[in-house]
């Protein structure tokens, strides 16, 4: 059962709030972006650029508009504050969706990795492992990789 789907049975029984039931779309959205706030955050902060960066890349994919958008992520923030680790997200997002989506998403987190110009070695080796959880090998990786930072300002990283 997903991290969301157990707080809200817990929040039920504890105050005997009415448990409503889980939309699980919307909760694959929230883990998605909490994973994407992840990758924004794993340098220590979420810089100004990261964020409206982020917020752009949800505009019409997760978010009808980047105002929605911007809610969407600080409710994602307090999701990643509250959830153990990006292998968590992953497994909440689910292994069932198709490859393509995945593959999206992989790319959405190399674009939020180089929001600043640069991918960090950090943001490099985690959004590595996300690839990795999402079921990818190293060249569909690298690949994915290539083309979400085309067009991009050349981000500076480690070398693989």
């Amino acid at each position: 059962m997903p991290l969301i789907a157990r707080l809200r049975a817990y929040a039920a029984g504890m105050f005997g709030a009415p448990a409503s039931p889980p939309d699980p779309e919307a909760e694959q959205h929230l883990a998605a972006v909490a994973l994407l706030v992840h990758v924004a955050r794993v340098d220590g902060t979420l810089a100004a650029v990261e964020r409206d960066r982020l917020a752009r890349l949800l505009t019409h994919r997760f978010a009808p508009d980047e105002a929605r958008a911007k809610a969407l992520i600080e409710r994602a923030i307090s999701f990643d504050d509250e959830t153990r680790d990006v292998a968590e997200l992953v497994e909440m997002i689910g292994r069932d969706v198709p490859e393509e989506e995945r593959r999206g998403l992989l790319g959405l987190a190399w674009a939020v990795a180089a929001a600043d110009g640069r991918v960090h070695e950090f943001e490099d080796d985690l959004v590595w492992r996300v690839g990795q959880l999402l079921g990818f090998d190293d060249a569909a990786i690298t690949a994915t990789r290539a083309v979400a930072l085309a067009g991009l300002p050349t981000p500076q990283a480690p070398a693989r």
